[in-house]
């Protein structure tokens, strides 16, 4: 297919090496390969891929180094290859000068900074590069884009100064250069045996790793004793006046690092340290949070274990949970309709990568207002995983129950399996409760009963927002519908989360009827539209 120009692979299932015929698109502009698990070395035909724009090969199995023939594409853009096993120094990449894009994330790159980096939006961090930051460095790229890289120095947030060689060390330096040779193949089993180790790391990225100081775990590959003496700085020592909410196993602090990132901490209550259904919610999360990626699900930045320390470290959400927001009259009313459709079909697409992308599937369990935060724009990030449970095929599932009271799907009250339709009956109970402005306790009671089938459903809409339009309403109609599908006291009667975030793509006919003529009878019964269960 000489004439492609763009080919998007991301996030499948893909395996094995990237073939060498790759080269024969020559007209591709746009290669985007990442969120696999492609393995393997980058084959040096895409270096005959002279049009190439994008090429974005990260979250990958990739090893050995950047094939030299990729620099020789002059008009080559943007460059993702973060989170491989990538190695090599990064000398080579100054001929690329056409980049503006550099993203070498957690690889085993080495050697010093080029200088000609500096310029591009770049992110260096966890790798093995060494010696003196370029100069102005600090000017134009923030601190996060070089953590992880234990021997760099310079006048820079977090780095040692750089030590000028004595002149009574030279000597000693050129000996070493001498006998260097010597010991080659010993050098070379010590590196394959790192190599190995990393890609057993890979595989299982969700075990903490330890670091040096024998009583800290971090999945940050970084001087794990500094960041824990960032975050007690920032907060203090988790003094009060930083705290910014309370959850069911900790409290979580907002903490602003030395280069001026935000992020949120939640840390284990100090009595609940040692309670061992405390700690494996904490090691769930963990578990969970490092094996996913999407952009409705919060990001996990870090953790530690410090003596009777336990904290994690997420993305900071400005506006804080869906629930406090709902809450607030003055908030409620600028998150209007077309943002709280957003919000329910950003937790809908969530949802459905929990439980169809991942595998195995994952179950949250506990889907509820509080457990949806929103940031700046007010867009939705799934939260809280620590009772997360990761679906076993060939297990019953039994376990004890989870959640929160008002969100539980029924079948748990007399069975203890958890399977993905618990969460698909909680998303149907948020969505109603974003569309009504507080939680549906009363109308769910009510479902059964003759009562409802008088009730319309632009009476049950949160009445501190103006009536929606009428492009809006199709969307309210829509989600409503959904809505009480997900409701079904029949767990097989439900539909998938697949299928309710498939529904959000697909175009519908316009409804027939006004949301003043629509009765809840009308919509959980399905007689205006029919939903597949995918039982």
């Amino acid at each position: 297919m000489k004439s492609l120009s763009q080919l998007s692979l991301q996030n499948n299932r893909l395996t094995g090496p990237i073939p060498s015929t790759i080269g024969n698109l020559i007209g591709l502009q746009n290669l985007d390969l990442s969120l696999n698990q492609i393995k393997g070395s980058i084959p040096v035909e895409i270096g005959n891929l002279a049009n190439l724009v994008e090429l974005f090969l990260d979250y990958n199995n990739l090893i050995g180094p950047i094939p030299t023939q990729i620099t020789t594409i002059s008009s080559l853009g943007y460059l993702r290859l973060g989170h491989n096993f990538i190695s090599g120094e990064l000398i080579q990449l100054e001929a690329l000068g056409g980049l503006m894009l550099l993203d070498l994330s957690y690889n085993n790159f080495t050697g010093n900074i080029p200088r000609m980096l500096i310029s591009l939006s770049v992110n260096l961090s966890y790798n093995s590069l060494k010696g003196p930051i370029p100069d102005n460095y600090d000017q134009v790229q923030k601190c996060y884009t070089l953590i992880g890289n234990k021997d760099l120095c310079g006048d820079y947030i977090g780095l040692p100064p750089c030590l000028p060689i004595p002149a009574s060390n030279k000597s000693i330096i050129t000996t070493v250069k001498f006998f260097v040779p010597i010991p080659i193949s010993l050098g070379f089993l010590v590196l394959l045996g790192f190599l190995l180790s990393r890609r057993n790391v890979k595989k299982t990225q969700f075990e903490p790793r330890q670091t040096k100081n024998g009583n800290l775990f971090s999945i940050w590959n970084y001087d794990g004793h500094i960041a824990y003496e960032d975050m007690i700085k920032a907060t203090e020592d988790f003094d009060l006046k930083y705290c910014i909410g309370t959850g069911g196993y900790g409290s979580v602090y907002k903490a602003e690092l030395p280069c001026g990132k935000v992020v949120a901490l939640k840390k284990l209550h100090r009595l609940e340290v040692e309670n061992p259904t405390f700690d494996m919610c904490f090691g769930n999360e963990i578990k969970v949070l490092t094996e996913i990626r999407h952009r409705n699900i919060i990001k996990l930045y870090g953790f530690c274990l410090h003596k009777r320390c336990m904290f994690l470290v997420y993305e900071y959400m400005e506006r804080g949970s869906l629930f406090c927001v709902l809450s607030n009259d003055v908030e409620a009313i600028e998150l209007d309709w077309s943002k709280r459709v957003n919000i329910i079909k950003g937790t809908a697409h969530a949802l459905s990568y929990m439980h169809h992308e991942c595998i195995p599937s994952i179950v949250h369990r506990d889907i509820t207002s509080n457990n949806i935060l929103l940031n700046s724009k007010l867009e939705a990030f799934v939260s809280n995983f620590g009772t997360a449970k990761l679906l076993d095929p060939n297990s019953s599932n039994q376990t004890l129950v989870a959640g929160t009271y008002g969100y539980i799907a029924p079948e748990l009250a007399y069975t203890m399996k958890v399977t993905e339709k618990c969460d698909v009956y909680s998303f149907g109970v948020v969505a109603l409760e974003i569309l009504m402005g507080r939680h549906p306790s009363e109308l769910l009671t009510s479902l059964s009963s003759p009562y409802s089938q008088n009730v319309l459903l632009d009476k049950i809409l949160d009445q501190r927002l103006p009536p929606p339009n009428h492009l809006v309403a199709q969307d309210i109609f829509l989600v409503a519908t959904l809505a009480f599908a997900c409701l079904h006291t029949k767990p097989t009667s439900r539909p998938t989360m697949k299928c309710v975030s498939q529904e959000f793509f697909s175009r519908k006919k316009p409804i027939a009827k006004p949301l003043h003529e629509l009765s809840l009878w009308q919509l959980s019964n399905h007689e205006m539209y029919k939903i597949e269960s995918g039982g």
